[in-house]
């Protein structure tokens, strides 16, 4: 559907887009995650035709859209700010796209009967949007999207401005929605949430570039490198020097993996991985502070010696106290020799 070809974007001596390469499948939801500044909007503008590059092809169903212009592409696009027409009503805005395409009076009110059905807003063609919530603008921002049928749908930050709540709801509501529809979509967002829950494949960008590309699962479970571990939420990650299924670190042993990179590496280990317990056993450590979690309490522990804090996590019952001493023991499933 979808093919990015060594796309290079600069603006002044800042390059925004460093010769990206990305495929998007049909019928697939890839996710572009990324801090701010990382290069995420631009690729979805250069995609749209709203962005030039300076090098590098963009290819959509194999033809390239070197000087196509917007309207010409087949492309869907929802900003964050919904950017709805306050002077028209709901139905007004939906069926903009059909009208600019000269269909029917016919065609349209029966178009937006069945997107506004769609989206969960049955009849409400002739509300005005400035009495909508931001949920219920989100929703028609999304059914004018949708309204000509495009070949790509494009979302940027498209929950961005939601309460968490119902960006929860409404990113569940979505996936359903376009599986059903069979909608193409690529979407940027620097929520790692939403983008894992919604996408079948995540995209992680940094300065420009792509860090990393795999479907939800591979990347949670196997960050490329440091950047994209710190960037997921990952915080335990030294330095290690790895010798078959061990890893000497400022914490002391840790086991990994079996077939684990050898040698001078980084270490990862997520906080599930970090059991409390004794404090004659594994790594003696003070509790420095406790977060209640929802689900489970991120416990900060302070090393004993000059070893950085690191997190664990435990369960609701099971958190030691502030200034508890515990001993922390590492299993190796929650472990990642980075590359």
């Amino acid at each position: 559907m979808l093919v990015l070809d060594g796309v290079t974007v600069r603006f002044g001596g800042r390059t925004a887009l460093d010769a990206v390469d990305l495929t998007v499948a049909d019928h697939r939801i890839v996710c572009v995650l990324g801090p701010s500044g990382s290069g995420k909007s631009t690729l979805l503008r250069v995609v749209a035709g709203l962005q030039r590059a300076d090098a590098g092809r963009v290819l959509l169903d194999g033809a390239d859209q070197a000087g196509v212009p917007v309207h010409r592409r087949g492309v869907g696009l929802m900003f964050q700010d919904h950017q709805l027409f306050p002077q028209r009503d709901v139905a007004g805005n939906v069926a903009f796209g059909l009208r600019m395409r000269g269909a029917s009076g016919r065609e349209q009110a029966a178009r937006v009967a069945e997107l506004l059905d769609l989206v969960g807003l049955p009849g409400a063609g002739r509300r005005a949007v400035a009495a909508l919530s931001g949920g219920e603008q989100q929703r028609v921002a999304l059914a004018r999207a949708l309204a000509p049928s495009p070949r790509l749908l494009m979302l940027d930050e498209p929950l961005g401005q939601l309460d968490r709540g119902l960006r929860e709801r409404l990113v569940v509501e979505l996936r359903q929605l376009f599986g059903r529809l069979g909608t193409t979509v690529l979407a940027v967002t620097h929520d790692q949430g939403e983008a894992f829950a919604l996408a079948d494949r995540v995209v992680v960008m940094r300065d420009g570039r792509v860090a990393q590309a795999g479907t939800p699962l591979e990347v949670w479970q196997r960050p490329a490198d440091e950047f994209v571990a710190r960037f997921l939420g990952f915080d335990n990650v030294v330095a290690a020097t790895v010798g078959g299924e061990a890893a000497d670190t400022v914490w002391g042993k840790v086991p990994v993996p079996a077939g684990s990179p050898q040698g001078a590496r980084r270490v990862l280990v997520r906080a599930g991985g970090v059991r409390l317990g004794d404090p004659a056993e594994g790594l003696r450590c003070v509790v420095e502070g406790r977060t209640f979690r929802g689900s489970h309490v991120a416990v900060r522990l302070r090393p004993e010696g000059d070893a950085p804090a690191l997190e664990a996590e435990c369960g609701l019952r099971d958190a030691p106290e502030e200034g508890a001493v515990v001993g922390a023991v590492f299993t190796a499933d929650e472990v990642v020799v980075l590359d």
